[in-house]
């Protein structure tokens, strides 16, 4: 890598990371938002509606995406490509379960009343749950670009930068999934 090349990913991680900072603001917004109208005054409350088995499953997928992406990277600086590619693509299959376990959570709530308009408790829910799970569709499509990427061959400096960075928007939504854990779930689910 020249010395160009290396200031120019400088300067894409550095906007890169102002972006995951103002992420990281909106995502306090939402938690606070929804921390003040929860629980709701008026049914449904979060301990009648929310799974355990549901926030597990898809906990266990979503948070071993992080680890499969992990062994993507060291095998991509190994020169193991299929490694690299097996990692990638258990990554995107896992976050798509973990997408299915989101779509299956919504659509049962609805079905059973509890719509965005349900109450505050339901609408701050759906805003800050279902930005987490645009935020993980957007990932996946970036993957999906990263193995376009990579087989139509762009040079592998350039490859590296790219999954890199996309490394941090991944481990930054999980570490928002983790938030969303303790805050949205855990209190009502013990």
């Amino acid at each position: 890598m020249n010395r160009e090349e290396q200031y120019l990913f400088q300067d894409k991680k550095m906007g890169f990371f102002i972006y995951l900072g103002v992420e990281a603001i909106m995502f306090a917004v939402l938690f606070a938002t929804y921390l003040i109208f929860t629980p709701a005054s008026s049914r449904p409350y979060p301990s009648e509606i929310f799974e355990a088995r549901i926030v597990i499953l898809s906990s266990i997928f979503l948070l071993s995406s992080s680890g499969t992406l992990w062994l993507g990277e060291r095998a991509l600086k190994k020169g193991k490509d299929t490694l690299l590619l097996t990692g990638l693509g258990v990554t995107m299959l896992f976050a798509i379960i973990f997408l299915c376990f989101e779509v299956y959570e919504f659509t049962t709530f609805v079905m059973e009343g509890h719509g965005m308009s349900a109450n505050v408790f339901m609408s701050s829910y759906y805003v800050l749950v279902g930005l987490h799970a645009a935020h993980v569709l957007f990932g996946i499509g970036w993957m999906a670009i990263l193995f376009v990427q990579y087989f139509r061959q762009i040079p592998r400096s350039l490859f590296t930068e790219k999954l890199l960075i996309f490394s941090y928007y991944w481990h930054f939504v999980d570490i928002v999934w983790v938030f969303i854990i303790g805050i949205v779930y855990v209190p009502y689910l013990l």
